[in-house]
């Protein structure tokens, strides 16, 4: 059996942006997903404009990994509660933990990787 090229490699530009589950006018680009890679991981890039905000939430099984590009934003996480989310840092929000992102002053691009697979 023979690996599949075309997953493998993918241009990033050839990615859709699709609207966020639960924050309005936030987009996600699902780079790796469960669904389409078989993986159980889901890997994805995410655009809050300036003035968005993603309200609060829980991820019952998954661990989020977060990584800002760009941008400038407030996160609270329970139990740590507010710090400036901003290029430099990295969040671990573990499973079950409410968490929201907030006060963006800079449109902020992030990466964030999901564990196990969300999509």
């Amino acid at each position: 059996m023979g690996i599949d090229r075309r997953k493998v490699r993918q241009e990033v530009n050839e990615v859709s942006w699709a609207p966020h589950a639960i924050a309005e006018g936030v987009t996600i680009k699902p780079l790796v997903t469960k669904k389409e890679d078989d993986t159980d991981v889901t890997c994805l890039l995410v655009r809050i404009p300036k003035g968005r905000v993603i309200p609060d939430h829980i991820h019952e099984k998954q661990d989020d990994i977060l990584y800002p590009l760009a941008g400038r934003a407030t996160m609270w996480v329970d139990g740590t509660g507010f710090f400036p989310l901003e290029p430099g840092c990295i969040v671990r929000v573990p499973k079950g933990t409410l968490h929201r992102i907030e006060n963006v002053t800079e449109e902020v691009l992030m990466y964030g990787v999901f564990w196990p697979a969300l999509l």
